[in-house]
């Protein structure tokens, strides 16, 4: 018989000593009389979402703090008690006091923090935490809330938590930052909430000065607020009751999610992704410099697409010229010439407005709710002091006056609403019939002369053989093709023209890339090649030019500024311009230091290859997906991509997907759902069977291309080099096989076929399977596979097999020459017979 008392001694001993460290998760949500929670232990909500206990912000502090956290990311700390007054060790505790608050005491029991409400006493109270993350003091007898830690927030909102502001009592409830994200949950520089006076808004104050402005609310959405106007973000409100509080909400999705204003002073929107374990950010505001408060001065207007990013609004230069030159747009603008008020003055006529399209409206509205835009105009009009009108479906009229500045202006682009002006008629050219007798003259003459001109261009130009393609301005009709779903933007703009963008000089571009250096090559197509430029401010561009040869022509040229010009998109790739002289089209990009994603991934040699774990490629193929919803539903145009591929996803330096390339894109009316081409272009291996046999296209043609790009992630082979030689299988089909086979680890790729992914990569080709069945219809759509993706939606159905399954490699019909590759076929242009 083996003695166990003498072993068993030392075991009992060490756990006795080691029980204090470990800290226990008590299966309650409920501290009653009596109880005490002493540093680590906690307390739990019922669904195990948030727990009540202690924490330390990293392990360069020894302060301690009582929090509430969420269960699944115990670093994410929603909520802290004592966030100025930290306990200075590990004998902290939370009970009931005598007189019915909760308390926290230090290891002296000296109260440390307090609810300080007016309870009675501690037997006739209790705290809950419950699993929206608040932490609740109730009393015994009916139930009711005496004090609630929601209504004393400090760096981060969740769902069903109330921002508030009372227009009656001035009493708001805000958030307020961490003086350091990391280490100190110290009450910082910057809080947030609702401004509620005149049109509802939510701001962010630094040191009590305004910092950012989310624009009014209109009833859907925060109209100065970019992300809104997609689907995703318009289900925040703002709402009042009879007291005159206005509350801001956001709803319980089917993930958890929360915004937290961060110590720099920036309001950020992130989503639990289960799969990795991480949250994942889905809005940023302040996102630009644009959006900070007031960055351009009274009557400045801010456009993060300009160089520089302000000017002054129409009918006003700079205030101080010489601060404008160096680049402080502080001091703003001022009026050119006096308004007249619509009183006949030395013969000038009276006032009129200029419309600035698609801004983000000035600071300090007041409303007039009734009244469609004639009405704003003639309420404007009338009242001498009305500076400035716009309108909006769901708030009406919005006016400002003299007595305060345009400020906060800026320029959207496809968003936002229209801005009208009042300026003198001197600034309207409402005086040319005065001085036609002087504008003939010279208006004919300039004419005879341009005549002249043009005939000896076109002389010229016949002579060299050329084609006049260097006309800046650019009929959308004349420029494209009779394709039937060619883009006419005649509700846009009765012209496209390029110098509403950047415009860059040749020598520019050619200096910045050092003469288009080979040194400096980072790609090339069929359209030309792409290099790595510097501008003079130390700014890294990306140089896409054109070849004269190029398949890639007038057409798409324009085609790609159109629509990337008025996209916006953290997923889409950012334009910054364009150059045409001569002969030459360019392009400039924003510079992606990680290249393209086919780069990365079927680059065996590539020193970044090693990098794609499954949670940077699980990453990538939810960033693009997010992409596409953006192209299909929420940006204001409706966009088909057509061209789909890994070389057209570009990855910044944080690995961030970028989809590229719009030349091949193809715009829908909004009530249209598909399209039909004789010109059917793309890349083999990508396009939808329906498009590259009938020409018939639709967003379910760029679901597919998703589809393939998710299981070429998911293997690290392209579509079209991959061949199954035992099987006889293309990629999509061996990925078919191995799924009915409950062997989806065998298909991916040998560096992240690790079983502790192994639901996450199968689940990923089951979606992917699905994007690429044979029928449209059968596919789901974009924003159901990024549901998906994200498991808010659970179940998945069963897909079908591709229609291409097997592999043709052309030896059933032509012979091959030894040594050639047999699935090395890339076609980019088919034009239909």
């Amino acid at each position: 018989m083996i003695n166990m008392t003498r072993n068993t001694k030392p075991a009992i001993f060490f756990v006795i000593i080691c029980v204090p460290f470990l800290g226990f998760s008590l299966e309650t949500d409920t501290i009653s009389s009596g109880l005490f929670i002493k540093d680590p232990d906690t307390i739990i909500s019922p669904g195990h979402v948030f727990k009540l206990g202690f924490f330390t912000p990293n392990t360069n502090s020894t302060n301690r703090y009582l929090g509430v956290f969420y269960n699944v990311s115990e670093k994410t700390v929603i909520w802290v008690a004592n966030r100025d007054n930290p306990l200075r060790d590990s004998s902290g505790s939370v009970t009931m006091s005598q007189n019915g608050n909760l308390v926290l005491l230090n290891g002296q029991n000296q109260t440390i923090w307090s609810t300080n409400s007016t309870a009675t006493s501690a037997n006739t109270t209790t705290a809950h935490i419950t699993d929206s993350g608040n932490l609740v003091l109730r009393d015994n007898a009916t139930g009711a809330a005496i004090w609630e830690s929601f209504s004393y927030p400090t760096n981060t909102y969740v769902p069903t938590m109330n921002i508030t502001d009372n227009i009656n009592t001035g009493k708001k409830v805000v958030l307020s930052s961490w003086a350091n994200d990391d280490s100190n949950p110290e009450t910082g520089s910057f809080t947030s909430g609702v401004v509620a006076l005149n049109i509802p808004q939510i701001l962010i104050w630094k040191n009590g000065r305004r910092h950012w402005r989310s624009g009014p609310w209109n009833g859907r959405i925060l109209i100065g607020v970019r992300d809104m106007y997609s689907a995703l973000l318009s289900t925040a409100s703002i709402s009042n009751d009879s007291s005159g509080t206005f509350y801001f909400t956001f709803p319980q999705w089917r993930v958890l999610s929360k915004v937290e204003l961060n110590s720099s002073g920036s309001l950020a929107l992130t989503l639990w992704s289960e799969p990795k374990q991480s949250w994942d950010a889905l809005w940023l505001a302040p996102e630009t410099g644009c959006d900070i408060y007031g960055t351009c001065g009274p009557f400045g207007s801010c456009n993060n697409q300009g160089s520089p990013v302000c000017s002054c609004l129409k009918g006003f230069e700079p205030a101080n010229t010489e601060e404008w030159r160096r680049g402080n747009w502080t001091s703003g603008c001022r009026r050119i010439n006096q308004l007249q008020c619509d009183i006949q003055n030395n013969g000038k006529s009276g006032d009129g407005f200029f419309m600035e399209q698609f801004m983000k409206v000035p600071d300090f509205a007041d409303q007039f709710s009734a009244g469609d835009k004639d009405e704003c105009r003639r309420r404007c009009l009338r009242n001498c002091s009305c500076i400035a009108y716009a309108h909006d479906a769901n708030i009406g009229c919005m006016f400002w006056s003299n007595t305060t500045a345009l400020i906060d202006v800026q320029k959207f682009t496809g968003v936002g609403v229209d801005l009208y002006l009042r300026l003198s008629a001197l600034d309207l050219d409402n005086d040319k019939d005065k001085k036609l007798y002087i504008i003939i003259p010279i208006v004919a003459g300039f004419v005879c002369i341009s005549v002249l001109i043009f005939i000896g261009w076109c002389w010229l130009v016949k002579r060299k053989g050329g084609k006049t393609k260097e006309k800046r301005i650019f009929e959308a009709e004349q420029t494209l093709s009779s394709d039937s779903t060619a883009i006419v933007l005649k509700d846009e703009s009765g012209k496209i023209n390029i110098e509403e963008l950047p415009l860059f000089t040749f020598e520019t571009l050619a200096n910045a890339t050092d003469q288009f250096h080979e040194n400096n090559l980072l790609g090339r197509g069929g359209f030309g090649h792409v290099y790595k430029g510097n501008l003079g401010n130390g700014k890294e561009i990306a140089v896409k030019r054109l070849s004269a040869a190029s398949g890639q022509g007038m057409e798409e040229f324009m085609n790609e500024v159109i629509v990337i010009s008025k996209l916006q998109h953290r997923n889409l790739v950012r334009l910054h311009g364009c150059c045409v002289e001569k002969e030459e089209k360019m392009l400039v990009y924003e510079y992606m230091p990680n290249k393209s994603l086919d780069v990365c991934l079927f680059d065996s040699t590539h020193p970044s290859r090693k990098d794609l774990d499954w949670k940077k490629r699980s990453s990538i193929i939810e960033g693009v997906g997010r992409g596409l919803i953006y192209l299909h539903r929420d940006s204001r145009l409706r966009i088909i991509h057509r061209d789909l591929k890994p070389s057209n996803v570009l990855l910044d330096e944080n690995w961030n997907p970028k989809i590229s390339d719009f030349g091949m894109a193809r715009i829908f009316g909004g009530n249209q759902d598909h399209g039909n081409t004789a010109r059917v272009v793309g890349t083999y291996g990508y396009m939808a069977p329906e498009y590259a046999m009938e020409g018939r296209f639709s967003e379910k043609s760029d679901v597919y291309s998703f589809g393939v790009l998710m299981l070429e992630i998911v293997k690290g082979v392209k579509n079209t080099h991959y061949y199954n030689q035992e099987l006889s299988l293309s990629l999509l089909g061996y990925a078919w096989k191995m799924w009915r086979e409950d062997n989806g680890l065998a298909f991916a790729d040998k560096s992240i076929a690790i079983a502790d992914f192994k639901e996450e990569i199968i689940r990923c080709i089951q979606i992917a399977l699905l994007c690429v069945q044979e029928f449209p219809k059968d596919r789901p759509s974009i924003q159901t596979v990024v549901s998906m993706l994200s498991r808010e939606i659970v179940e998945l159905p069963p897909p079908e097999q591709p229609v291409f399954a097997e592999k043709w490699t052309g030896s059933t019909q032509h012979s091959t020459q030894v040594g050639q590759s047999v699935n090395d076929l890339t076609v980019t242009v088919l034009d239909g017979r």
